[in-house]
């Protein structure tokens, strides 16, 4: 199979969908593989070394798409990257429809087999694997990009996380316990704070006391418990996440108003949505705002600020998966590995993911299973 991979054009986004590792994967299975020339020089990959792994280098995005019969990103493909579809090609990367209908209308009109990294169910591989990297470097990140924002300078309260002797430690509510929660609680715990972690499932509550014990106050996420925490908050992390589906809004505009003037949110379930009512986009380059009194950090690709660390994460996780596609096609691939159907969210013009289509009510939904 012809495989490819770009440079991302996202916003400070500096990851990339191949190492030179990962090429000489592909390669040794008897596949071409098209890189774009700078594609992974963010991430500190030359072309000299993609090259020496095998890869054709080709000078301009376009070529690269135009030829390849598999496409592997890092994040959703752009307006400026939708002309550039072409029927049966398989895109390998994060899509995150629930909240993009744009691009989920470009990938069906354009019949593009939308294979999601964010929706790949393998109950063998601990649940989400390919979401696992990102989730864990992304919950790490949350809390070191909470503590900078809480620095006065920026809008923030003024409190360091741990304090010192004599002063108070910072309080931090984590609104879920999944992945995300649990390394945000691991690196908060760490630095000293307070913390205070809810969740719906009483079952991952019960591990999540066993791991962290006194260290940490457990609570069940309802609006009761969520209001209460995040009144006495300095740091709120959003984290809650239905694989495919648009986060609900459990942090409400309405406790801005009860909260200290100069609390951090960090939204990390911004790519499905976000978690809070008042949660817009922002980026690397601009990524705070306030309001009501509270700084928003709501970055889409948070784990882009450390490219090198996330793009070997995630790499070491999507060859496994990406090689079965690029050795039996799609379809063949599906059927020895029935957990790859789970990834694929469109397939010649249809709609193949029901959590993202219950996140809309103009979409009908097709079982992946009837069409491959």
């Amino acid at each position: 199979m012809k495989v490819g991979c770009v440079k991302e054009i996202k916003n400070n986004e500096f990851r990339v969908g191949m190492t030179p590792d990962n090429v000489k994967v592909y390669a040794g299975a008897g596949h071409e593989v098209y890189i774009e020339k700078g594609a992974g020089l963010g991430s500190g990959f030359t072309d000299a070394e993609y090259e020496a792994a095998g890869a054709k280098m080709i000078d301009t995005a376009k070529e690269v798409w135009d030829t390849v019969e598999m496409m592997i990103k890092v994040k959703e493909p752009l307006p400026e990257e939708y002309p550039l579809f072409h029927e049966g090609l398989i895109l390998y990367t994060y899509l995150h429809l629930a909240a993009d209908k744009p691009q989920t209308d470009a990938l069906l009109n354009g019949k593009v087999k939308g294979v999601a990294y964010e929706t790949l169910f393998d109950p063998r591989q601990g649940g989400l694997p390919l979401l696992a990297p990102m989730s864990q470097i992304a919950g790490r990140l949350s809390i070191q990009e909470g503590a900078k924002y809480l620095e006065k300078r920026f809008g923030g309260e003024g409190v360091l996380l741990a304090g010192v002797p004599g002063t108070p430690k910072a309080n931090i509510v984590i609104l879920g316990g999944g992945n995300v929660g649990t390394n945000a609680c691991k690196i908060a715990v760490g630095m000293g704070a307070n913390v205070t972690i809810l969740d719906i499932s009483l079952p991952r509550l019960a591990y999540l006391d066993d791991l962290f014990g006194a260290r940490v106050q457990t609570l069940v996420s309802n609006d009761a418990n969520i209001e209460k925490s995040v009144k006495e908050a300095d740091l709120v992390i959003g984290s809650v996440l239905i694989p495919g589906k648009a986060a609900p809004k459990i942090f409400k505009k309405k406790y801005l108003k009860e909260m200290k003037p100069g609390a951090v949110f960090v939204d990390v379930a911004v790519d499905q949505g976000g978690c809070g009512e008042t949660t817009r986009v922002t980026y690397h380059d601009d990524p705070i705002f306030i309001e009501d009194g509270v700084v928003h950090y709501c970055v889409g690709n948070m784990p882009g600020a450390v490219p090198r660390t996330s793009t070997i994460a995630l790499t070491n996780a999507t060859v496994y998966y990406g090689l079965q596609i690029a050795n039996k096609g799609l379809e063949q691939a599906c059927k020895d590995n029935e957990v790859i159907y789970s990834a694929i969210n469109t397939y010649d013009g249809k709609l193949t993911c029901k959590n993202v289509a219950d996140s809309f009510d103009c979409y009908e939904y097709v079982d992946i299973k009837t069409l491959c």
